[in-house]
């Protein structure tokens, strides 16, 4: 007890190692990107992101050098940073990789294993009381997980880590339909519901027909046939 009581007073004392101001700023501008503040089309400055965030200009210069390596942004010498909208061939090229990985993995989740259930319904239970909220940021991030978790459920490594990599595009595209289409946020909570459905049942065709309609309705939108 003694222990526990002294514990937090030293932590207090000791000094906050702030991360490096390249890192801060990165942090900064990729959050903005992705929970759309910052919008496809902006143009950032190096100026301005200086003294958001409180830095010189030359760790901007560098932040801004790994967003544009990420497809976050382009340089524009003299003039800025202007954020890259989501384009539909991104939007398709995304879609197409989650349903090779996702169908495949969520058929390969079958029989679930009772901890992979647990996880999900928590997850479930967490991205509904972020809608509700209207957190739709906090939301994307948690539907993003509720895939993820299916996908690393199958053991293999080097699929998940592919996954991984689509993580920032999946999280922006995320934002963007849900803000877009508030109407879609209870469908998608319902199709969550059906996969996690299909997973206790022990039948892999139900959930992989599940995921094909409800990672596929991403690519109807950017088509412009919303359904």
């Amino acid at each position: 007890m003694g222990t526990c009581c002294i514990y937090p007073v030293v932590m207090s004392l000791a000094p906050v190692k702030q991360p490096p101001a390249a890192d801060r700023v990165y942090t900064h501008v990729k959050q903005g990107v992705l929970d759309r503040r910052y919008e496809g089309g902006t143009l950032l400055t190096e100026g301005e992101l200086a003294e958001a965030v409180g830095v010189s200009r030359t760790p901007v210069r560098e932040a801004l050098l790994r967003l544009e390596a990420e497809g976050l942004i382009r340089l524009y010498p003299k003039k800025g940073a202007l954020v890259l909208p989501v384009s539909a061939q991104e939007i398709a090229d995304v879609v197409e990789t989650r349903l090779l990985v996702e169908e495949h993995a969520v058929r390969k989740a079958v029989p679930a294993p009772p901890g992979l259930i647990e996880r999900l319904e928590g997850l479930l239970a967490r991205q509904r009381e972020q809608a509700a909220a209207g957190d739709f940021a906090a939301a994307s991030v948690t539907d993003r997980c509720f895939h993820a978790e299916i996908v690393r459920s199958g053991g293999n490594e080097i699929l998940s880590r592919l996954y991984d990599q689509l993580r920032d595009r999946q999280l922006r595209m995320g934002v963007a339909v849900m803000q877009s289409h508030p109407d879609r946020v209870a469908k998608t909570l319902a199709e969550h519901q059906e996969i996690l459905d299909a997973l206790r049942s022990g039948d892999p065709e139900a959930a992989a027909g599940v995921v094909n309609r409800h990672v596929g309705w991403v690519s109807h939108l950017a088509r412009g046939e919303v359904r």
